[in-house]
């Protein structure tokens, strides 16, 4: 049996109408899994009986969200948390308005949905899995946008406080992402980023939704509580840079 094989089993994706979230929408759909997505606004072009408008950020759309999962699919096997996100602001000039909103759509929203989903996970023989869509920025200084990385770290220490509370039955882990380096992209955007980091660019989204379908498979059967990295091998110290440099050139 191809532990990859989802048919059968129902995922739902939080913003996965666009970017990662769509990517991993996707890769599950092409593993045969029945994808309910949610966003809070209508994607074009998406078949109704895939989407669902919700913001997330409040509590009684995030269960209505897991509730229409359920009347369509019978079950709710895989929860992803990918929305999220952060415009560029300075900590010490952003309004306190703006620092609850993000960590309300970061921190916040992905516990009201999780708890939401654990209600149904917790009850079924074949339990459930919740993965979170972290981010480097929570685990490292976040300039311009701090309160993002703050409610980011506090995800990855999310996931393992649930992973802990709510086991056996429901595996929660957390994907510490880096730098996504898809086609939108500028080339300039995408030079810097294979400057910083040792696999030399961004990942792509697709990468990104192959390591969800690893975690939420049997292959990770026994992993709960992990934060796994997706940043190709993290970021060059900067007090490393002409050693870098040197060794790019011996290389070449």
């Amino acid at each position: 049996m191809d532990p990859l094989d989802y048919a059968g089993r129902a995922v739902v994706v939080t913003g996965g109408t666009r970017g990662i979230g769509a990517a991993v929408a996707g890769a599950f759909r092409a593993a045969g899994a029945d994808v309910l997505v949610c966003a809070r606004t209508s994607p074009s072009g998406m078949p109704p009986g895939d989407f669902f408008r919700a913001d997330v950020r409040d509590p009684a759309q995030a269960a209505a969200l897991v509730e229409q999962a359920v009347t369509r699919y019978g079950r709710l096997d895989v929860l992803v948390n990918n929305a999220g996100g952060s415009p560029e602001v300075p900590a010490g000039t952003a309004s306190p308005r703006l620092h609850a909103k993000i960590i309300e759509l970061n921190l916040t929203a992905p516990l009201h949905v999780s708890q939401a989903a654990n209600t149904v996970m917790r009850v079924q023989p074949t339990g459930g899995v919740i993965l979170m869509i972290g981010s480097v920025s929570g685990t490292r200084p976040s300039p311009g946008t701090a309160a993002y990385g703050a409610a980011k770290a506090g995800l990855h220490h999310l996931a393992t406080s649930l992973a802990a509370e709510w086991a056996p039955k429901v595996r929660v882990n957390s994907l510490v992402v880096g730098p996504v380096g898809d086609q939108e992209q500028s080339s300039g955007a995408v030079s810097t980023i294979g400057r910083t980091v040792p696999m030399g660019r961004g990942a792509t989204a697709a990468e990104v939704a192959g390591a969800c379908l690893l975690l939420a498979s049997p292959l990770a059967g026994y992993i709960s509580g992990a934060s796994l990295a997706v940043h190709g091998g993290g970021e060059w110290p900067a007090y490393l840079a002409d050693l870098r440099d040197t060794a790019y050139r011996a290389e070449k």
